[in-house]
């Protein structure tokens, strides 16, 4: 049976939009594996909350491969049962990406007070723990920042003047003391709160823009699927 007409349109732009789904696919799946690559980085300060929002879109990404094949092999063969499958799955894509996106926009709003509480915690295990000591060395060196809301932060954990040495950056080659104080005049003077806080809340605006934004592509791929899903079906029931 060979559609003609306006459900033939429907054929091939379903077909067209289904390259479309693949490639959205592979973006989503490479959205979340990055940004997971990134949290992966700071997992020492960060909740199981924060990766499930990426692990999500690279599952998502996955399915939408899969989903793609129904959707082609339906619009090509003209299958009635292949097209509505791919109408279902393709809506169960839809919720979860918009689960997704929802869930990096929250992530967003929660991020700084999570945050606060978390690197103040660590804050204070910092002589007692080699592991807290390497985490916060990588923090402050990578994001050029001292202590939870500034340098100062730093008395209440030595008691001293004193500051860990990646509060100081020294030049490359340079020859210089093992020493860094609350007096020194290379100091980085921001907060790992701020600089850390932006980090992750730029990267779960990504997510929630990533998961929402293609989420109402496919809600588009759902309708014409669905329109092309009732034009066979009518045909059927016209021949028969």
């Amino acid at each position: 049976m060979n559609l003609s007409g306006g459900p033939a349109c429907l054929k091939y732009l379903l077909f067209s939009f289904n390259l479309l789904f693949v490639i959205t696919g592979v973006v989503v799946l490479c959205v979340g594996a990055v940004i997971q690559s990134y949290y992966h980085s700071y997992s020492y300060f960060l909740d199981d909350k924060f990766f499930s929002a990426p692990a999500l879109l690279i599952a998502v990404g996955a399915i939408v491969l899969i989903v793609s094949f129904f959707g082609c092999c339906g619009a090509v063969k003209e299958n009635h049962c292949m097209i509505l499958t791919f109408s279902v799955l393709l809506l169960v894509v839809f919720i979860l990406e918009l689960s997704g996106g929802i869930a990096g926009y929250v992530l967003r709003d929660s991020a700084r007070d999570f945050l606060k509480g978390k690197l103040n915690e660590s804050m204070h295990k910092y002589d007692s723990s080699i592991e807290t000591q390497e985490v916060w060395f990588g923090l402050q060196t990578t994001l050029k920042c001292c202590g939870n809301n500034n340098y100062t932060d730093w008395e209440s954990v030595f008691h001293n003047t004193s500051l860990p040495l990646s509060c100081c950056p020294r030049s490359h080659g340079a020859v210089g003391t093992d020493e860094c104080y609350i007096n020194s005049t290379n100091i980085y003077e921001d907060g790992c709160l701020k600089k850390f806080g932006t980090y992750v809340m730029d990267h779960a605006a990504t997510l929630g823009g990533a998961g929402i934004g293609i989420a109402f592509i496919q809600l588009l791929g759902v309708t014409l699927a669905c329109l092309l899903a009732r034009h066979i079906r009518r045909k059927y029931e016209s021949v028969s």
